[in-house]
């Protein structure tokens, strides 16, 4: 029957050998492992503000780190590269967590006030990202997770004490669209409701034309955000296409603005982005 993994809401059943549709996870010996642990894909030392944070030590810069995999298959994917790579399609140098925690605090001359776990999906390997996170902490320094947020509370858990800001991508507000592509609204929400209460976070969403981009849908999404805090920043950003989703047009500025403006009228701190 194989063993069930149970990181994000898949719960990819696998056979021996198998990997699950996050690529990233497979069951070895009976035990579901994590397959890209160490394996670091992107290495850069970035301002805050790209992550994006806005409110969280602005005029910072953060060692971001990423690997491969993600647990969702979203068509315009800037990072398709290594998100939807598995570990025989692209190279990696291994980082162990110490190496790493070391590597952020050499750049702290350099403004550097941590680790970023960014660019694929870093709770795909939830493991490295909770062992480097001790290791930041232990150095006084900052830990920042960029993420989906589609995952198990058990999931949540084991890395959430030792984060201290997170940008989470809401990428809509309909199960529909979530769906189309290959997440779960609910568990998001519950995600973020969770997180909110923890660390610092910020969400991020992406306006996609003929998508995500009504009025009406945007109006419930603030209000949901408002219901947790109207202190919770959000990031309306506008869609280019990429990957998958090449043959539409970027989304319209007016839109953008027009959306984040609509935004604003529930949430104290709302920003534009790729505008």
């Amino acid at each position: 029957m194989g063993n069930v993994c149970g990181v994000c809401m898949h719960h990819c059943r696998l056979e021996e050998g198998q990997t699950g549709r996050c690529r990233a996870r497979r069951n070895v010996k009976g035990r579901i492992e994590s397959v890209n642990y160490g394996r670091c894909t992107a290495l850069a030392l970035d301002p805050v503000e790209k992550k994006p944070l806005q409110r969280f030590y602005p005029g910072k810069k953060v060692l971001s780190v990423g690997s491969f995999g993600c647990n969702m298959s979203c068509p315009f994917c800037q990072n398709f590269e290594i998100s939807m790579a598995g570990e025989q399609e692209l190279e990696s140098v291994p980082f162990s967590p110490k190496e790493l925690a070391k590597q952020a605090e050499a750049l702290r001359t350099r403004g550097n006030i941590g680790i970023a776990f960014t660019y694929n999906e870093p709770l795909v390997g939830y493991e490295y990202v909770r062992d480097t996170a001790r290791e930041v902490r232990k150095r006084g320094m900052k830990n920042i997770l960029v993420t989906n947020g589609a995952f198990t509370e058990e999931t949540e858990d084991a890395v959430l004490s030792y984060i201290d800001a997170m940008n989470i991508d809401l990428k809509g507000f309909t199960e529909s669209y979530y769906k189309k592509l290959g997440g779960d609204l609910e568990t998001v929400k519950a995600f973020i409701e969770k997180a909110v209460k923890v660390c610092h976070v910020e969400l991020t969403t992406l306006v996609v034309p003929g998508e995500n981009d009504s009025v009406s849908e945007m109006q419930n999404l603030a209000k949901w955000t408002a219901s947790l805090s109207c202190e919770i920043p959000l990031h309306v950003t506008r869609f280019f296409p990429r990957w998958k989703m090449q043959d539409r047009e970027a989304a319209d500025v007016r839109k953008v603005y027009r959306l984040a403006e609509e935004a604003g009228k529930y949430l104290n701190y709302v920003y534009t982005g790729n505008c």
